[in-house]
């Protein structure tokens, strides 16, 4: 067993775990639930949670190079060690979204479309949980339920930020300074995403008009070889005549 073979094989069932982690947050913030219900929720995050932290190990292990793979890959080691200490529940988002980064971005980033259209997506669904999360609960708290969580969060990662909600806990501010950052970096994409299509198509129009010349280029380059002969030939019977 390769590290990359792993890789290949670990992939969609990350992905599931990562799905099933996401569910199980989206309904213990959106629900409220208590009880015994938010045990099982909490139980299933954790689950997750140690399937990801084995996958690191697995990675860990597998690797040709296992001093220079931990070194290179050290944000993976803190991604999946930070969750332990409470309060920093938050944290272990950034684990979900670095599983499905790896997961899914290597199928998904050559259909850019899709890639920054999905991603944008998630980035405003957990954002719109995380800050719904730590905000609900504050005084005076301006987002208070799921819609408002969406609303703030689509216009958070526009940089539009029309102002009538905002968060006013620390934690709060700091899941919409990542957002706010997020959204930047994703209409970066779109934007060299779209001047990657046009210098494409300026190319492929480039190309159609030079193999639509070439025909008219070869009949050119014959004529001018029929005058040189032509010339020459002038030129022949001149020096003939002058005789």
């Amino acid at each position: 067993m390769t590290q990359q073979r792993y890789r290949d094989l670990a992939d969609w069932p990350l992905t599931m775990t990562a799905l099933i982690f996401l569910a199980a947050y989206a309904l213990q913030v959106v629900g409220r639930i208590e009880g015994g219900g938010a045990f099982w929720l909490e139980a299933v995050m954790w689950a997750t949670w140690g399937i990801f932290a084995v996958d690191y190990i697995a990675n860990l292990w597998l690797a040709e190079d296992r001093s220079s793979w931990f070194f290179r890959n050290l944000h993976e080691l803190l991604i999946v060690a930070l969750p332990f200490f409470r309060p920093l529940r938050l944290l272990r988002l950034v684990t979900l979204l670095s599983v499905l980064h790896r997961t899914l971005g290597d199928t998904l980033r050559g259909r850019v479309v899709t890639y920054v259209a999905g991603s944008a997506a998630m980035l405003v669904f957990v954002g719109a949980l995380a800050v719904l999360d730590v905000e609900q609960s504050a005084p005076d708290a301006k987002i208070v339920t799921f819609g408002d969580a969406l609303w703030w969060a689509m216009t958070t990662i526009t940089t539009v930020g029309y102002g009538d909600m905002y968060p006013v806990t620390p934690i709060g501010r700091m899941v919409a300074a990542a957002l706010m950052m997020s959204g930047i970096a994703v209409l970066g994409v779109v934007t060299a995403s779209i001047a990657s299509w046009l210098v494409q198509r300026v190319e492929d129009t480039a190309e159609a008009v030079a193999d639509a010349e070439e025909p008219v280029r070869a009949e050119l380059a014959e004529l001018v070889a029929e005058m040189a002969l032509l010339r020459r030939e002038l030129a022949q019977l001149k020096d003939q005549h002058s005789r």
